[in-house]
């Protein structure tokens, strides 16, 4: 449930920064059910960025994943108080999402899953690639990244997602949200060997360039 303020809150925060917020109202719970579905309390510690009044912080808290497990990267100070008095027992951070290379969040890679309410594309491409390369560097082997969009195909571009590796699969649309959207997943590309190389002893080997062999 949200607060009677919630709406008023998101207006106001729009209003004075609309390109950063990107959103005049809270998610509404279809998109919070489908942004959330495929995390369960086994999915491990959950990195949520632009968590905004927690529309999507409440959902994975109803899927299990408990406050200890959550850390929330919020740039907007509107919310950060809002924030802190819902879930007084997760990791609440003021800062800019575009940061995440250059913090040590945490030792080591445990994230099972990103979750974003960032607005990709109000951003520019180089501010794309440090959040999304930021966060995967917290993001263990067979994690993912899930990103909601008000748009028709994935905010994350191709090349972006060449650059780092990645493949964008379509979750689902929302189509009862307000305005509809859609929620994609991106995860790893399988590292693909040809046939013709014998396998490295180790994955530190150093190799030359390989075509891309993985689709997105």
């Amino acid at each position: 449930m949200h607060m009677p303020n919630d709406f008023l809150s998101f207006f106001l925060s729009w209003m004075s920064a609309p390109r950063r917020v990107g959103a005049i109202a809270p998610s509404g719970a279809a998109l919070a059910d489908l942004i959330t579905r495929e995390i369960s309390a086994s999915t491990g510690p959950i990195l949520e960025l632009g968590p905004g009044t927690g529309a999507f912080t409440y959902k994975l808290l109803k899927r299990g994943v408990r406050q200890q497990d959550l850390t929330l990267i919020e740039y907007g100070s509107d919310f950060m108080k809002i924030l802190q008095m819902r879930f007084p027992n997760a990791r609440v951070l003021w800062m800019d999402a575009g940061r995440l290379t250059t913090e040590r969040l945490y030792d080591g890679a445990p994230v099972g899953a990103v979750v974003s309410g960032l607005p990709l594309l109000n951003m520019s491409t180089r501010k794309v690639v440090s959040i999304i390369g930021g966060a995967f560097s917290y993001v263990r082997p067979g994690g993912a990244f899930y990103q909601f969009t008000y748009g028709m195909s994935c905010p994350v571009p191709r090349p972006v997602l060449d650059r780092l590796g990645l493949r964008a699969t379509l979750v689902d649309r929302a189509m009862l949200n307000v305005p509809p959207a859609a929620v994609y997943k991106l995860t790893r590309r399988p590292q693909m060997k040809l046939a013709t190389r014998s396998p490295a002893p180790d994955d530190s080997t150093p190799v030359g360039p390989e075509p891309m062999l993985s689709r997105v």
